[in-house]
């Protein structure tokens, strides 16, 4: 399939938009602090997104980059920053980060998908597709955190870490990704990847395409899509597409329309259902090789061929979760109450879509796909930038860095990996420095 590139730029317009992508003004005036206020609340989300960048970077670490490296023409107009008396202990940012208001990074980060995404042509049909997946991170073991996300249990006892369970979704073709929706994976309080998914439709573009594993082939992520103005592509498991093709039309071969109806138990399961909806769609079964059928759900009327094909591209989001949370390191996150650790949360993505976006624009200096570059090594591009951007430098300067930086990142090409390669997965063990933790079983009761 092939993605459509949008036309190479200047690297004084590329770093332009860089550079005013998130309005100081806009933040601040979101949650207005004291004129003698060092960190504001532009400052704090600049400083938890440098956090994330550099790999889960210490508090210590984002002071110690606010003292030497940030432009004093960004710093707040206050008097410690004037006669450059700012403290180098981490409680004053501590504290800023703490009461820092969750609407402020949630605009960040709308702010900075929605000018990103616009910039960039649609991936399919003139419409832009979204990747769908789940995934799970863990948190630290605090009693707060605890209860609003339960650890995982066995016959064996509970495990020591709550568990966050996400919801994402990545634009097909960039890769930028929209605000994941979170929940409590175990527990009473537990919500499925179908619940989390529905959230998510109302931050996505209209009439945009969602393209999902057979988790969400089910009748209420479908009817949900298709209310809020959406077109799904799903997989169905082999169960449920031989119970739907029973009730539909045959169209021509491996095709067919379908009414689709909730069951009893998609009745019983979701009450807000009205007992008459119905989606109406298209199933296929399209045999890609000997061991492999795709059965497909489709509401947006197209050949097999054509959806086998934009089926293909679901993989992408498992190397763009990857990237979350193991390039950025996501899967720890340090926050120690549920406030602090979503705004850790959008800080990271806040950096993924930054990150991608530079990403981006050096794919369209050398006419490739976004993907086709690497997300780590465009990322170690960037981490290195940043500090380089010292008060001493001019303008001119700095669009020159940035044009390096591009040039630099598209030449970090993936390779092209041969059709066939296959890697079953399997588990290796690893050195351990401290012996493992007992488990103590309960006593009887």
């Amino acid at each position: 399939m092939n993605i459509p590139q949008s036309k190479p730029t200047p690297a004084s317009s590329q770093w332009q938009v860089f550079q005013t992508i998130l309005n100081p003004q806009l933040l601040n005036d979101l949650h207005p602090t004291a004129s003698q206020a060092v960190y504001t609340p532009w400052i704090v989300t600049w400083l938890l997104v440098y956090q994330r960048l550099h790999g889960n970077a210490s508090l210590n670490d984002a002071v110690a980059h606010f003292l030497l490296q940030f432009p004093h023409h960004a710093r707040p107009d206050c008097k410690r920053c004037r006669n450059q008396n700012v403290s180098a202990n981490t409680g004053t940012y501590s504290t800023a980060r703490s009461e820092l208001p969750q609407a402020v990074v949630e605009l960040a980060n709308t702010r900075v998908f929605d000018t990103l995404v616009e910039a960039y042509p649609p991936s399919w049909r003139s419409r832009r597709v979204f990747i769908l997946d789940g995934t799970t991170t863990t948190l630290a073991p605090t009693q707060e955190l605890t209860q609003a996300f339960p650890p995982a249990s066995n016959q064996h006892g509970t495990s020591h870490w709550p568990v966050m369970h996400l919801v994402v979704a990545h634009e097909l073709a960039s890769g930028l990704a929209v605000a994941p929706q979170c929940g409590a994976m175990y527990g009473p309080q537990a919500v499925s990847e179908v619940e989390l998914a529905k959230r998510a439709l109302v931050t996505l573009p209209a009439r945009s395409i969602l393209l999902a594993d057979r988790n969400f082939g089910v009748f209420a992520f479908a009817h949900s899509a298709t209310t809020a103005g959406h077109d799904v592509v799903t997989r169905l498991t082999q169960k449920r597409f031989e119970a739907l093709v029973k009730k539909a039309t045959r169209v021509d071969e491996g095709r067919w329309s379908l009414d689709w109806k909730p069951s009893r138990h998609d009745c019983k399961k979701h009450p807000e259902l009205a007992a008459d909806a119905t989606v109406r769609g298209w199933l296929h079964q399209i045999r890609v090789r000997a061991d492999l059928t795709l059965w497909l759900w489709s509401t947006v009327e197209s050949t097999s061929e054509e959806l086998a094909q934009l089926y293909h591209r679901r993989a992408d989001v498992e190397t763009d979760i990857r990237d979350l949370k193991g390039t950025l390191e996501l899967d720890e996150l340090r926050g120690r109450c549920e406030l602090m650790v979503v705004k850790e949360l959008w800080a990271g993505l806040l950096a993924y879509n930054l990150t991608t976006q530079v990403r981006r624009l050096a794919a369209s200096r050398v006419a490739v796909e976004p993907r086709r570059l690497s997300f780590a090594g465009t990322w170690s591009l960037l981490c290195a930038f940043v500090p380089g951007l010292h008060p001493g430098l001019s303008e001119d300067q700095i669009q020159t860095r940035f044009e390096q930086l591009l040039r630099a990142a598209g030449q970090r090409k993936l390779p092209k990996r041969k059709p066939g390669r296959k890697y079953p997965r399997a588990v290796h063990s690893r050195r351990r420095k401290f012996p493992e933790h007992k488990r103590v079983k309960p006593p009887p009761t």
